[in-house]
């Protein structure tokens, strides 16, 4: 957890106005995630903040590769991410729970820990289907596994239809 306190911005000391932070997300800041789902990965983060009266204002915008796993060859492979998202931290003692894009900061704080909102934001960036190619084109994917998968199910469909126990069961109906 003290590699996460690099991806903290001390707000107290900055005037009033705009003020650009930049980050590197490397595989170290994922090693800190229990269950991560992005293990590798070679982003940098950019963040704008405002700093209001009332309230801090942040934009993100996460680029970059993280290493996924195809679904259908199981090959690694680079994934491009390119994440904008905006926060809103507000000062003040009470919380806000009725809206989950405000965040409360206390006259305490002094610090805004980024880790948690740029892990969310990485994760949330990345498919829940992961393909070497386009969207079910398969012509990227490694041939050897793609021919193996198809001997496979091939040989399979092959099977249930000669097997007479199937046979006898389907002139239960």
């Amino acid at each position: 957890m003290k590699s996460l306190r690099n991806y903290s911005i001390p707000f107290t000391g900055l005037a009033l106005g705009k003020h650009h932070f930049e980050f590197d997300v490397k595989d170290d800041f994922f090693d800190e995630f229990d269950y991560s789902l992005v293990k590798k990965a070679d982003l940098k983060c950019q963040v704008e903040l405002e700093k209001q009266e009332t309230m801090l204002l942040l934009d993100f915008h996460i680029t970059g590769t993280i290493e996924a796993t195809c679904d259908t060859c199981l090959a690694q492979y680079p994934q491009p991410v390119d994440v904008r998202e905006q926060q809103i931290a507000k000062f003040g003692d009470e919380d806000i729970t009725e809206d989950d894009e405000i965040i409360t900061l206390s006259k305490n704080e002094h610090e805004l820990m980024l880790a948690g909102l740029i892990y969310e934001y990485i994760n949330v960036a990345a498919p829940l289907i992961a393909g070497c190619g386009d969207a079910g084109n398969t012509q990227y994917c490694d041939k050897e596994m793609i021919d193996k998968l198809n001997n496979l199910s091939t040989g399979n469909e092959q099977n249930d239809n000669t097997d007479p126990r199937w046979d006898v069961l389907k002139k239960i109906k």
